[in-house]
């Protein structure tokens, strides 16, 4: 097993007591970044082209993702310009970034009809190239940029580990699903041919829950966590009808969370809008946190800890949009009144989806120094304090994470 600095098992005890919901030394911080964000800071600060935000900033933990594609193929450029590119990818998608746009476009995915979805065959979950061989894949490579030959991420577990906790990454059924057959047939095969969606549905996920397994394996007992992909919702509510969630997509997310827990590991599950009417669901399951908790969705973390208690931890939920357009005054009053949900723990500080390019460097390092100077405990939040949130300190319903070897961490 490789060695740990001091300052990484001080983070990791952190991040383990906070989703055992147990207040430790401070609350957790940390984010997922736009790479339009981090070329923003990047030259805001002056920093090189190739610093480093967690470690700049040595926040609390990172996500790494392995390659998840259902053939492991690199991209096929069909077309590039000084506009932007169009590509095929490994889930055989098509998909155009022009460039200087903040997101891709899904331009036409090759399996649309019912008979090819009905003869897709999955590469094998347990191939070593999506773990230990550098290559392109969507997750990691389609994004507000194009990344091409995405470093092995063995590799990248390995450089991160001694510093960070780490969490891997693997997709629930429906992000998986759209991915390959569109969200338009997703959502029309839904309601006009159930039973044939249901069948590739369930081979969806006896792939991805064998990706589980063998992503762990790979990991060699270096992954401190799981992070689950699957956003089901936007900001009205649920993208389709909780009973074919729960029919089909439930059991996918249930054995992913109960073969990390095996391993003894926590799962945090990121599922963008608001899907609240689902977090029961969650909280049966055992997962350990659910981010990202979109504000422009009407999530508040305060009201969701008074509403759940401790039955499950939330990550996330500092508004994206007042983190970089708000008085510092407005912005402050937000994110010290939100840390009144860690009372007790059960809540790691992050934003409600990712942190965009429209954040300066500035804000950016305005929220994070809130957080680290206010989030020590017992915390002291000053006229930000909700009396009414003290009675969270104690008592919980979570049970403790065991570890790896079986022991309580």
């Amino acid at each position: 097993m490789m060695e740990r600095n001091a300052n990484c098992l001080n983070k990791l005890d952190r991040m383990n007591k906070t989703l055992r919901h147990q207040e430790a030394d401070r609350v957790p911080v940390s984010d997922f970044f736009w790479t339009t964000f981090l070329d923003r800071w990047r030259q805001e600060l002056g920093l090189a082209k190739d610093t480093d935000i967690y470690r700049y900033y040595d926040l609390d933990w990172i996500c790494i993702n392995p390659n998840m594609d259902p053939h492991i193929k690199p991209f096929e450029v069909l077309t590039e310009d000084d506009e932007g590119i169009i590509l095929k990818t490994g889930y055989e998608a098509v998909i155009r970034k022009k460039f200087g746009t903040q997101m891709p476009y899904f331009v036409s995915f090759e399996t649309d009809t019912l008979e090819k979805m009905a003869n897709f065959q999955f590469d094998d979950p347990w191939d070593e190239r999506r773990f230990f061989s550098a290559g392109d894949n969507q997750i990691a490579g389609v994004g507000d940029v194009i990344t091409r030959n995405s470093p092995a991420w063995a590799e990248s577990v390995k450089s991160y580990y001694p510093d960070f906790p780490v969490y891997g990454s693997i997709c629930e059924g429906h992000e998986q699903l759209w991915r390959i057959i569109g969200s338009e047939n997703t959502f029309l095969w839904m309601a006009m041919y159930p039973d044939e969606l249901g069948a590739f549905i369930e081979r969806v996920g006896e792939f991805l829950i064998e990706l589980t397994k063998a992503q762990i394996k790979a990991a060699d007992g270096l992954l401190d966590g799981m992070v689950i992909w699957g956003d089901v919702a936007y900001r009205n509510g649920m993208l389709f009808s909780p009973v074919f969630w729960r029919e089909h997509f439930k059991p996918i997310v249930k054995e992913e969370i109960r073969v990390c827990h095996e391993a003894g590991i926590p799962v945090i599950y990121h599922g963008c809008g608001n899907a609240s009417v689902l977090y029961d669901d969650f909280i049966e399951m055992g997962l350990d946190a659910y981010n990202p908790l979109e504000a422009k969705s009407g999530l508040d973390v305060v009201e969701l800890r008074k509403k759940y208690g401790h039955k499950m931890g939330f990550c996330g939920n500092i508004d994206a949009l007042a983190w970089a357009n708000d008085s510092l005054d407005e912005l402050k009053t937000q994110v010290l009144r939100k840390m009144n949900a860690a009372k007790g723990g059960g809540y790691i500080v992050q934003s409600d989806h990712s942190v965009p390019s429209n954040v300066s460097a500035e804000r950016y390092e305005f929220v994070l120094n809130l957080v680290r100077d206010y989030g020590s405990y017992p915390l002291d939040l000053g006229e930000y304090d909700l009396p009414e949130m003290d009675m969270y300190r104690v008592g919980h319903t979570a049970d403790p994470i065991p570890s790896q070897s079986g022991s309580t961490l």
